[in-house]
């Protein structure tokens, strides 16, 4: 009896184990293939010599398949000459590039109707109109700028006819949701810090001119604006309670953080403490950042938050919070309690190691090796473009992260073997993350201060299997921003939610991506849409990309050419 005790024992563990082991172990592989995508665009930050705070931020990037061709395409942001810039500087603009298959891009700026010489920060993508096709909206240093998609390749100008004129300041990071439920995507701004050219200051160390940081300036409010229909806004900041809430906003995510069917929006502030606002599904939101836990770091210390992504990095059914800082800070890996608080796991997850000395902006938590476990990938790299002159510990130009998901709890931080975009050193700002060559892995592409960008193919060698996602709604939004996609696989879940506006003031997973390891069927897909539709599917195949109409009994497999 004993005996048959202990092998009954063994026998349980061994299931327990087996149901989560989903994967077939591999080590991502990502490889520098910025010569052969074509792309030629150079980042400006419109420096002058005379080191204006707003130099040091700029800018993100966006993915996202513009004109409906089946093919992830590329928003590259940048600033413009500031005061006292060198008159013989080429102006600079936003660069899109259209995605031409197999890791090659061709620029489209100029017959996509983009070209503009404002200081873009931040960017959002989402379709405001319910149209069908993704429009634009830029955070800026002066005004803001909203585009709409023409459906045909071709966008206009409509800051003033969608009601959004007048957003002045020094932006940052941006995002579209459905905060009051009514079907159409409402906006939310965040705002960085009150400078102007006249309050302009610098400070010194060690004898040399640096940049001063957001303390020498005034703190801001962030704005929010409902849809009141047809892609036209209304600036309802007060109503929706942000009247009296300042900080320094620089990357933003709107996620159900409480698991109560509205989204929810993190404020990431620089050197000021992060905000959490829950929403209470009608567009108004309470500033529980404090009571949940997740103002400060695990030791009640502010950080010099830049970017932000959400993901269930542990499969419990909770989004977490990923959060990067400055340097001489680590990443705040915020896990979610059940909604109640969050704790900082960061020493714990094996997120400190190796991740202390630079500067990190940019973030995502793909599954690079699609094993069924959330990766994170950090862009980093100073901000103060002479620091190496008088500060060791750090450097301008810096290796980007990778912290591969063990599986057991831990990240385990690769650069060896991890392939030749993995030995890039440049000043990174924002990094996106989606599947360029329609092979079933998500690739990288990094805004680089100054310098062009990097394009990361994910050249990684596995078996694993994989489904993408995209979303269709028809009573809910049209992008299903807000929808959350929850799959089951070999006996273990994993949930997705579709967002817009994450990372460092960037925009990217329109698709949603969901490694499956050795699993080779989907036993269910669920889609709780933003409406309260629920919809389910039993018994899929893997290696698909599917969309899902809101409502419907079918899925559309999406048959895209890997190469074209």
């Amino acid at each position: 009896m004993k005996n048959w005790s202990i092998c009954c024992r063994v026998l349980l563990l061994w299931k327990a184990t087996s149901a989560f082991d989903l994967s077939h172990a591999q080590s991502v592989h990502l490889a520098d293939r910025t010569l052969e995508s074509g792309i030629d665009f150079v980042h400006s930050d419109g420096s002058s010599g005379q080191r204006y705070i707003v130099e040091t931020v700029a800018s993100g990037l966006a993915t996202f398949d513009f004109d409906q061709d089946g093919w992830i395409d590329i928003l590259f942001l940048s600033g413009a000459p500031l005061p006292q810039a060198n008159k013989e500087v080429k102006p600079a603009y936003n660069a899109l590039y259209r995605n031409l298959g197999n890791g090659r891009f061709i620029e489209v700026t100029q017959d996509a109707g983009l070209i503009d010489h404002a200081y873009h920060l931040g960017v959002c993508v989402g379709d405001v109109d319910n149209d069908g096709d993704e429009d634009l909206y830029f955070s800026n240093f002066g005004e803001n700028i909203f585009y709409l998609n023409e459906g045909s390749g071709r966008f206009k100008e409509a800051t003033l006819e969608a009601g959004l004129s007048g957003c002045h300041g020094f932006g940052a990071g941006a995002c579209f949701l459905d905060a009051d439920m009514d079907g159409d995507l409402d906006l939310f701004v965040a705002n960085y810090v009150g400078f102007e050219f006249e309050e302009h200051q610098i400070t010194h160390m060690n004898g040399y001119p640096v940049y001063v940081g957001p303390l020498n300036y005034p703190s801001t409010q962030n704005l929010y604006y409902e849809n009141i229909g047809g892609g036209h806004f209304r600036d309802q900041s007060s109503e929706a309670g942000l009247a009296g809430l300042s900080g320094a906003g620089m990357g933003v995510i709107a996620s159900d953080l409480d698991n109560d069917g509205d989204m929810d929006v993190f404020v990431a502030n620089d050197l000021r403490p992060d905000h959490l606002l829950i929403n209470d599904g009608k567009g108004h939101f309470t500033e529980k950042g404090l009571l949940m836990g997740i103002a400060y770091d695990g030791f009640g210390k502010v950080q010099g938050s830049m970017g932000v992504e959400c993901g269930d990095w542990n499969r419990d059914g909770w989004m977490d919070l990923l959060v990067t800082p400055y340097h001489r800070q680590i990443p705040i890996l915020f896990e979610n309690q059940k909604g109640l608080y969050f704790e900082d796991v960061s020493r714990k997850t094996g997120l400190s190691e190796g991740t202390y000395a630079d500067v990190k902006w940019g973030v995502g938590m793909p599954d690079l090796n699609n094993d069924g476990h959330l990766d994170v990938f950090i862009a980093c790299g100073h901000l103060i473009d002479n620091v190496d002159l008088f500060d060791d510990s750090t450097r301008y130009k810096a290796l980007n992260i990778l912290m591969e998901n063990t599986g057991q709890g831990r990240f385990t931080k690769r650069q060896g073997g991890a392939g030749t975009g993995m030995n890039i050193r440049e000043s990174s700002r924002g990094a996106v993350f989606d599947d360029l060559d329609n092979d079933g892995d998500i690739d990288v592409v990094i805004l680089n201060a100054r310098e062009q960008p990097s394009v990361l193919m994910n050249e990684t060698s596995s078996p694993n299997h994989w489904l993408q996602v995209s979303l269709e709604g028809q009573t809910s939004n049209r992008d299903g921003v807000g929808a959350r996609v929850s799959i089951v696989a070999k006996g273990v879940s994993q949930i997705q939610e579709k967002y817009s506006g994450r990372g460092y003031q960037s925009d990217y997973g329109k698709r949603l991506h969901f490694g499956l390891g050795m699993a080779e069927e989907i036993e269910s897909l669920t889609v709780q849409w933003p409406s309260g539709q629920r919809d389910k599917f039993l018994a899929l195949p893997v290696d698909r990309h599917i969309l899902v109409r809101e409502g419907s009994q079918t899925l559309k497999v999406i048959q895209v050419e890997s190469q074209r």
